[in-house]
């Protein structure tokens, strides 16, 4: 049986520091490059911090100070019982932009960071300076796509069974992740050098201890809280159109993300938005298209800052 990794794993070296800010109440892993504006980068599943790790070079040479956070439950972060709703992870976020010492902050997220820029932009206007989103619609988007794509997020409805999904995911050092990143994925990223290292890093990232239940937190409220008042105050609180611009960034061949879901995000679009769709690049924008990502991330933020 093989030993299950200690969460420091995640610390990997380069020319990022890695700290630990206390936000919200509990203890969150960051690894920080650069000086200028905060940028505060917010990885999806089934990833973790160093999914930016393009992000934060281009970002620190562009002037900006580039922060990468381990979201709740990921990586070297706090592994709580409780507080995977979307109230408590845009606590979190609006939480350590004060705690590194910003009153505002450039919001990047991927995915489910993606997700978290989208309501802390709702709830916590005033530490928001814009928001770039990656493979993100806003989340009453994703509420609905959930109910007409059944087949594109099987994945969802798998992941609400109990105790189950967590042995599937870590099951075999975790090869469910790297088949997950692979079918995910455009074509040319799977054969590009760094594959290899994307998928191990992320297999061992998702056996550390209590990793795999907190991923899969995220998506059980999601789904159940639908039927509940927290759910029905959670899309009050997020049906309102952003107060900063928005940069979305989308690949074409996202499989489980469509273009049309993303596009659908209009109404909540504030001015001066941006739409781009990248070719031939799946789910993954920000390694799989790291250069074009970076450019039109550090383009969209000299605009809007």
């Amino acid at each position: 049986m093989s030993r299950k990794p200690d969460p420091s794993v995640v610390r990997i070296a380069g020319p990022w520091t890695h700290r630990d800010v206390s936000a919200n109440g509990i203890r969150l892993h960051v690894a920080e490059l650069g000086e200028g504006p905060l940028v505060l980068l917010l990885h999806g599943f089934p990833e973790f911090w160093w999914s930016w790790r393009h992000q934060l070079t281009a970002l620190a040479e562009a002037g900006y100070r580039a922060v990468a956070v381990d979201l709740r439950g990921y990586g070297d972060s706090d592994k709580p019982p409780r507080g995977y709703d979307g109230f408590t992870l845009a606590g979190d976020v609006a939480g350590l932009i004060k705690a590194l010492g910003a009153q505002r902050a450039h919001l990047v997220g991927h995915a489910w960071g993606g997700a978290t820029a989208w309501t802390v932009g709702a709830m916590h206007p005033r530490v928001v300076s814009s928001i770039s989103v990656l493979s993100a619609p806003h989340p009453l988007v994703t509420r609905r796509a959930f109910r007409r794509h059944p087949r594109v997020n099987s994945h969802v409805l798998r992941f609400q069974l109990p105790i189950y999904p967590e042995r599937w995911l870590t099951s075999e050092n975790a090869l469910q992740v790297a088949r997950l990143l692979s079918a995910w994925s455009g074509p040319k990223w799977r054969s590009a050098p760094e594959f290899d290292e994307v998928i191990r890093r992320c297999r061992q990232a998702m056996t550390v201890p209590g990793v795999a239940h907190s991923a899969m937190e995220y998506y059980r409220w999601a789904v159940r809280s639908q039927l509940r008042s927290d759910g029905r105050r959670f899309a009050e609180a997020v049906d309102r159109p952003m107060q900063v611009p928005v940069l979305q960034i989308h690949g074409a061949l996202d499989p489980i993300t469509l273009e049309s879901s993303a596009r659908d995000s209009r109404p909540w679009l504030g001015a001066g938005s941006e739409f781009r769709c990248l070719p031939e690049v799946g789910h993954f924008p920000n390694q799989e298209a790291s250069h074009t990502t970076s450019r039109l991330i550090t383009e969209f933020l000299q605009k809007t800052s």
